[in-house]
């Protein structure tokens, strides 16, 4: 299914890669896609900066890429106004109880907005009353470094595009 050819990156090409995640100037090694669980993305569609897409742009199979993401070009800066009080009856699921391991302090908590878009809340304190979220993207107010290698390029299909995601290996299977 991989095409081996040198397809050159651009948008609606399904693209497969490893890399290495760094962040901050002391360079701290934050995520990484080996060989075994590669990232594999729609160029153009996958959610990531812009600016992480454009530096990939013109890569062929084979290429090694080296790449830094100012604060800007990434999630932006920290906004104070992502950081939400809730009330602690909120998170009571079953006879008022809370589930055990929910409110631990960098939980991630799935929730909806009024327009029905995923949003993510990392729990930053709990108090008596209160829980505090933070809902600013893990890597907001970061510089980021990416060092790796592109795997693999080929187009993507027609039902991958109106999916807006990968099918397949790599991907989502339905």
């Amino acid at each position: 299914m991989w095409d081996r050819e040198l397809m050159t990156i651009e948008p609606n090409k399904v693209v497969k890669l490893t890399y290495e995640l760094y962040v901050g100037d002391e360079k701290e090694i934050v995520e990484v896609a080996g060989e075994d669980e590669p990232m594999v993305f729609i160029h153009g569609l996958s959610g990531l900066p812009e600016a992480f897409e454009t530096n990939l742009l013109n890569l062929k199979v084979g290429d090694d890429f080296n790449f830094s993401l100012s604060v800007e070009e990434g999630y932006g800066e920290v906004d104070d106004e992502a950081v939400i009080d809730f009330p602690i009856s909120n998170f009571a699921i079953e006879e008022g109880e809370i589930p055990e391991g929910m409110l631990d302090l960098g939980n991630i908590i799935p929730f909806r907005n009024d327009d029905g878009h995923q949003m993510a809340g990392r729990v930053i304190s709990v108090e008596d009353e209160v829980v505090w979220l933070d809902f600013n993207h893990p890597l907001a107010g970061k510089t980021m470094h990416f060092e790796g290698k592109v795997l693999s390029v080929r187009d993507a299909t027609k039902s991958e595009i109106e999916h807006g995601h990968v099918h397949g290996e790599g991907g989502v299977n339905h």
